[in-house]
C-alpha cells in the first residue's frame, strides 16, 4: 500500500512556464462517482488514466486533505481505452507540466475541455510536515477544497462553477 501526501495550489501567474522540464498529455476518467463516495457506498475513487503512451488503474482513498492511501497499477493501453468508455461523469483532459524547484517537483495540471481555464499545481511530499519551496508563481493552497479534486471536476467541471467558486483561478 502506498501513501500519498500531496498539497494542491492555484497559480499566481504564468512564471512557472519558463521552468517546465517536460509535459505529458493525459486523459482520465472514473469508474465511480462523487455521489457514491458522499453516500459512503464507496471509500475510494477508481481512476483510469492514459498518460502519453502509458496507462494506469489507480485507487485512492477519499479522505479530504493532504494524506491518502494510493494504489497505482500499470495496465495495457488498449484496456485503458476500453475502461475509459465505461467511466461515469466527464472525462478529464489535461497536460501535466513538470517543474523542479529546489529539489521538489511541482506537477502543474493545465486542464482542457469542460475544465479549460483551470490550472493547479500539485506537490507530493514524503512527510506531511516537510518544508517545501514557495516560488513566486505559487498561489493559494486549495488542498482542502474538494472542488479541485479531479473526481469532483469529472462530476462538476470548471465551466459550471460560478464566479465566486472560480475566484483567483
Amino acid at each position: 500500500m502506498g501513501i500519498e501526501i500531496e498539497r494542491k495550489f492555484l497559480l499566481a501567474d504564468d512564471g512557472w512556464r519558463a521552468q517546465v522540464q517536460r509535459s505529458v498529455a493525459m486523459a482520465q476518467g472514473y469508474i465511480n462517482d462523487m455521489q457514491a463516495l458522499r453516500q459512503g457506498r464507496q471509500h475510494a475513487s477508481v481512476r483510469v488514466r492514459i498518460a502519453g503512451a502509458e496507462a494506469f488503474l489507480n485507487l485512492k482513498s477519499r479522505e479530504l486533505g493532504h494524506t491518502r492511501q494510493e494504489f497505482d497499477y500499470p495496465i495495457p493501453l488498449a484496456d485503458a481505452r476500453a475502461l475509459l468508455a465505461l467511466c461515469v461523469g466527464g472525462r478529464i483532459e489535461k497536460t501535466r507540466h513538470y517543474v523542479a524547484v529546489d529539489g521538489h517537483v511541482f506537477e502543474i495540471d493545465e486542464f482542457f475541455g469542460d475544465n479549460a481555464g483551470l490550472i493547479v499545481a500539485e506537490l507530493e511530499l514524503h512527510h506531511a510536515d516537510d518544508p517545501y519551496p514557495r516560488p513566486s508563481w505559487l498561489g493559494a493552497e486549495v488542498t482542502d477544497a474538494l472542488r479541485y479534486y479531479n473526481l469532483a471536476l469529472a462530476e462538476r467541471p470548471f465551466v459550471q462553477w460560478n464566479e465566486q467558486e472560480k475566484g483567483g483561478c
